[in-house]
């Protein structure tokens, strides 16, 4: 289930390689199931630190296998409206969006 108008890319092929603009991304499992969909004010820095520290030692984001992002300045209202999108699709919400239970 493609999110975005991005083509699907390879985590660690291509990762290192975005631009250091705002933007918003979807992490996707193997199954190509989107697991976050992140927004942040500098994408280049964002995966370096993903790729550098294997996602904060997050084990739900470290499922990630592929990932679509698109450039843009209004990455916050995107996002929310890309989350608010998919729980009307699947009645729910990315698992690594999830809050951390306890």
């Amino acid at each position: 289930m493609e999110l975005l108008n991005d083509k699907m890319r390879v985590w660690l092929q291509n990762a290192k390689f975005v631009k250091p603009h705002p933007g918003v991304y979807v992490l996707y499992n193997r199954a190509q199931v989107p697991i976050y969909i992140g927004e942040t004010s500098n994408m280049e820095e964002q995966f370096t630190k993903y790729v550098d520290t294997d996602f904060e030692g997050d084990p739900c984001k470290q499922k990630t296998s592929s990932y679509q992002r698109m450039f843009t300045t209004d990455s916050k209202k995107i996002q929310q409206d890309l989350i608010h999108n998919f729980r009307k699709k699947t009645g729910d919400i990315p698992a690594c969006n999830s809050p951390p239970l306890g």
